[in-house]
């Protein structure tokens, strides 16, 4: 699913052609890159970015990258001020691009930290809602492993194992980076945008982004606000219950519920993506789930209750953890395979990896030059490897020991062999990222969850595995962005000390920020209730994967583990076929782990994102260019505005300030 860029494209032609490439700009010390306003800028955007996650984790659990968003809010805010200031009168020093890639950075960190951190997984699958909804009675799922948010051990939990994956693969940034040229799709093209805002029409073309942004952010906070009023009390008022294709339909969760955020992912999202997840709620909600429940009675008792594991509930859960492990193991296997034929390749000088060209017309010279530059500011500011090293093994001495504090089921050799092996896989899920794009830390975290649950067993095996889940989802995450981002510094001429130091500021600012944005969420509404607006799927899906970790599968319902197995199976032949047919096929074949999350919440916001990937296929087909200049932009407004109400949203909600209506829909009475 990664984007196809290669080095050549990179090169700036204009800057060329007018004789004045990078080798002759100036670049800043690494300690200049860092500014007080840039940090000041990227704690508010990084506020604003993990209430995002936070709502998307708690609703959907799909994140797009906001990426694009970030590099272009934080341009803007410090443009305006720099701007407003020289108005002023006072003398500023000029906003680069050095800055503009901290600030990213920054904010990436802080953000991650919301989806790494499990406030939507493995963290709130150990509370005491999540354990009520599977039910005090179900095997494997004891009131004795249940612990509730907590801002105090939340935050001291992500301080102990958020930084460990900084350290874990820092040494090797010249190896990933520049001998084996790692593409990092998603780090190239934001080194490639932040670039294109530091040059004349670059700047120009980011300050008409920045307008619609705004404009865009304005609707979508104006039509949430609207929305409000006649949202009433309950779960039944409202816009988000509009029955848009009529009552039937809407029984079984198709409808378009107005939300600007989803709609947004759907503009941010690849086509393929939004049309796998509506694939999966039409298989799922259309077909499937009527055609269990016809068999009540005989495949499940019947009149159980809607959230009851032995009824439907159980069918819609564990089919969707078969996908998402069929999908997870299928390309945690290829990223490995594909990681080891490179490096093997590359140590027989056979490497097909993407690589600078020698000679691009007549400018090699010109070009060499540009390259050179790049590397000698990538490798002058050093991070010795001593200092990496020795980082690495006292924050994992000071986790050893700190970890089994909060879970006391989670013993502290588990924890020493998890940090043992854990570079290993950061090293293969960085590389797997930077060829691919995917980043798959929350694969690798569902496997050690299974090892430890097992190896713990039923006395504190639930919580053991959720926390080791914990554990392993941070290095590898961490270690994977890291790398990126060392990528996106080394296109901008961006000292990698700087990236460094910026990604341990942001972690610190998200292991702050993330358990307060989450505590917001937490005390205003009803987070993990099924019939409420923030159901936290992810939450029972994770505890489940930890008790059939310890006790298996006896306990499901009939057929139920027959479907699992074909649709575990099902995945693996979807993605094989992805992988074997040409581009031109392999590109409308859909992706199972998007089609497993409408299986479990339902249809409502796969309507919402095929809405939006819609409008961007419209677009692209009228104006193809302007498709491509604004609809980041769009996206990122409709994300943000409906982002920025959360906050006044859920402070009327702590206040129990209830919307004035109830806006309901029902069939007509017969006279």
């Amino acid at each position: 699913m990664g984007t196809e860029i290669s080095e050549p494209l990179i090169l700036d032609k204009e800057s060329i052609d007018d004789g004045a490439g990078i080798e002759s700009e100036l670049v800043p010390e690494w300690k200049d890159q860092i500014t007080i306003r840039g940090l000041v800028v990227s704690a508010l955007l990084g506020t604003l970015f993990c209430i995002i996650t936070h709502k998307l984790n708690l609703t959907v659990g799909i994140i797009p990258s906001l990426n694009v968003g970030a590099g272009l809010l934080g341009f803007f805010f410090v443009k305006s001020w720099t701007g407003f200031l020289t108005k002023l009168g006072f003398q500023v020093s000029p906003f680069t691009k050095q800055e503009n890639t901290v600030i990213q950075t920054c904010v990436v960190a802080c953000y991650g930290l919301a989806f790494s951190g499990g406030f939507g997984s493995y963290m709130i699958a150990m509370d005491e809602r999540t354990y009520k909804l599977i039910g005090a009675d179900y095997p494997g799922n004891r009131a004795e492993d249940i612990k509730n948010p907590g801002l105090g051990w939340m935050t001291g939990f992500l301080f102990v194992v958020s930084f460990l994956g900084l350290f874990s693969l820092t040494p090797l940034r010249k190896v990933m980076v520049l001998d084996y040229k790692l593409t990092y799709p998603s780090g190239t093209a934001t080194a490639m945008l932040i670039n294109s805002f530091h040059t004349h029409s670059g700047a120009e073309l980011a300050g008409k982004q920045v307008k619609c942004l705004g404009k865009y952010l304005s609707i979508s906070f104006i039509w949430s606000c609207f929305k409000w009023f006649f949202s009433g009390i309950g779960d039944s008022c409202g816009f988000d219950n509009f029955p848009s294709f009529g009552l039937m339909l809407f029984r079984n969760t198709f409808y378009f519920d107005f939300s600007p955020t989803y709609v947004g992912c759907g503009l941010i999202c690849p086509h393929i993506v939004n049309c796998s997840v509506l694939l999966g709620a039409i298989i799922s909600w259309g077909f499937l789930w009527p055609f269990i429940s016809a068999h009540a009675g005989d495949w499940y008792p019947s009149g159980l209750e809607s959230n009851n594991f032995k009824g439907l509930y159980g069918y819609k859960v564990f089919i969707a953890i078969a996908l998402i492990l069929g999908d997870g193991l299928y390309n945690l296997i290829k990223i490995i395979y594909i990681s080891a034929k490179e490096v093997c390749n590359k140590s027989t000088k056979q490497s097909k990896l993407p690589i600078v060209n020698e000679v691009i017309d007549n400018e090699s010279s010109k070009v060499l030059a540009e390259q050179r530059k790049r590397d000698d500011i990538f490798l002058k500011d050093r991070i010795p490897t001593w200092f990496a090293a020795s980082g690495y093994v006292a924050l994992a001495a000071i986790s050893t020991a700190t970890i089994p504090i909060i879970f006391p089921s989670l013993k502290w050799y588990l924890v020493l062999v998890s940090y043992i092996i854990a570079p290993a896989l950061a090293f293969c899920n960085s590389y797997g990222t930077g060829l691919t794009d995917w980043n798959l830390s929350s694969t690798y975290g569902k496997i050690g969850l299974f090892i430890i649950a097992s190896l713990v067993g039923s006395d504190g095996g639930v919580m053991a595995g959720l926390a080791a889940c914990g554990v392993m989802m941070s290095i590898v995450s961490t270690a994977a962005d890291l790398m990126q981002d060392f990528k996106t510094g080394y296109l901008t001429l961006s000292s990698a000390k700087s990236m460094f130091v910026s990604q341990l500021l942001g972690t610190a600012m998200g292991c702050v920020i993330a358990p307060l944005t989450f505590w917001m969420f937490w005390t205003a509404f009803e987070v993990g209730s099924p019939d409420g607006p923030y159901k936290a799927p992810y939450a029972v899906i994770f505890r489940e994967m930890a008790i059939l970790g310890i006790e298996g599968f006896s306990e499901l319902p009939k057929h139920c583990l027959a479907l699992c197995f074909g649709f575990f199976i099902g995945a693996v032949l979807v993605n094989l076929l992805r992988d074997v047919t040409p581009k031109e096929i392999s590109q409308f074949i859909p992706i199972p782990m998007a089609m497993a999350v409408p299986f479990y919440i339902g249809a409502y916001f796969a309507v919402d994102m095929f809405v939006g990937t819609v409008i961007l296929f419209i677009w692209e087909r009228i104006n193809q260019k302007e498709a491509e200049d604004y609809a980041g932009a769009v996206a990122s407004g409709l994300i943000c505005g409906d982002g920025i109400w959360t906050i006044p949203s859920a402070i009327l909600s702590i206040l129990r300030i209830n919307p004035p209506i109830c806006m309901y829909f029902g069939p007509s009475l017969s006279s």
